[in-house]
């Protein structure tokens, strides 16, 4: 099992984090929380690094359905989505989607899978929604 469910777009950082946004939004997640990790790790430890932002994605019927199974499964909620620039590919940026079958492994709980399923199959389609016309990994 992958951690990621990923691609790979050839355009500008904040077009990519505008994309993924809107994909997103069409499968019903909406974005709950951003961690900036470039200028966070600028301002706190003095680091440069890449473009690299962090997006907190909920849906919420899905996250409703899975704390029903578990309230503890509220710990890997809701499910992070990275775009970053690749720094071996000047012009890539790379999304990434936490894969939800991690969180199946994790828990271990009977009736998370058929949750992780669906949440699977809509982050796999905003991922591949992105992909349409892009290189994808």
């Amino acid at each position: 099992m992958t951690l990621a469910l990923s691609t790979t777009l050839h355009t500008s950082f904040a077009d990519a984090v505008d994309r993924t946004r809107k994909a997103l939004a069409d499968q019903g997640f909406g974005v709950l929380t951003e961690i900036d990790m470039k200028a966070t790790l600028k301002e706190k430890l003095g680091e440069d690094m890449e473009d690299y932002l962090i997006l907190g994605a909920c849906n919420p019927p899905l996250a409703h359905r899975a704390v029903t199974v578990d309230r503890q499964i509220g710990l890997l909620l809701p499910c992070n989505v990275v775009v970053r620039a690749d720094p071996a590919d000047p012009g890539a940026v790379l999304i990434d989607a936490m894969n939800p079958q991690v969180m199946v492994q994790v828990a271990d709980q009977p009736g998370l899978g058929a949750v992780a399923d669906d949440a699977t199959a809509a982050l796999q389609a905003a991922i591949d929604s992105l992909g349409a016309g892009a290189s994808t990994d």
